[in-house]
């Protein structure tokens, strides 16, 4: 049995962090991991922001259902469904992503959650577990799937290496030259075709 385990933000939708920050004018909410490499005192900074700014979890979600998929995600998530089982592996949160996920037609998702008070302001932020993408192809690999795994960014690498074969999907340069092993797609059309020769070798 094969398994395709997909990243979420730069592949499918925008990144919404990003994004997030361009629809709502406030710059400081686009800082990524790039800038602070403590994740821990970065959702802090931004849940601070969002209080700062009383933005509730319902204002947060309505933003990101006007994002909606990058072109032509829907279609290619829908057909590359009818030949493999699929998995969508993030670091986001489900509160965040949910929006989304409707207009992608409900693929599964493993994510991190979020906390709100009874106000709707976001306080807290719980990961499902450290490390969850490549921990969960791990899993997958137990019970016996043949995986492949498609990501972006860095951060997606150890879950591309773990994999019995990975893809990178629009990366920036930086992760190109230092991951030459996997091959590289800069489109759906390309990344189909990279799946399906990885489903004939693997």
């Amino acid at each position: 049995m094969q398994l395709v385990c997909l990243d979420l933000e730069g592949v499918l939708v925008p990144e919404i962090w990003i994004e997030f920050s361009k629809r709502t004018g406030i710059p400081e909410l686009s800082r990524t991991t790039r800038d602070e490499p403590d994740y821990d005192k970065l959702m802090k900074y931004r849940l601070d922001l969002l209080k700062k700014h009383k933005l509730g979890l319902p204002d947060i979600q309505k933003v990101i259902s006007d994002m909606g998929p990058m072109a032509g995600a829907r279609d290619f998530l829908d057909a590359l469904r009818r030949d493999f089982q699929v998995i969508i592996l993030s670091d986001t949160f489900y509160e965040f992503a949910m929006p989304l996920m409707a207009q992608l037609n409900m693929p599964v998702l493993f994510c991190h959650k979020l906390e709100a008070d009874a106000a709707g302001f976001l306080v807290n932020y719980h990961l499902r577990m450290p490390n969850q993408k490549k921990e969960s192809v791990q899993r997958f690999k137990e019970l016996r799937f043949k995986v492949i795994a498609a990501g972006d960014s860095y951060n997606d690498t150890a879950m591309l290496a773990e994999a019995h074969a990975g893809i990178l999907f629009h990366p920036p340069q930086n992760v190109i030259d230092e991951f030459p092993q996997f091959p590289v797609t800069m489109n759906y059309t390309e990344l189909r075709r990279e799946i399906d020769k990885a489903a004939a070798r693997i």
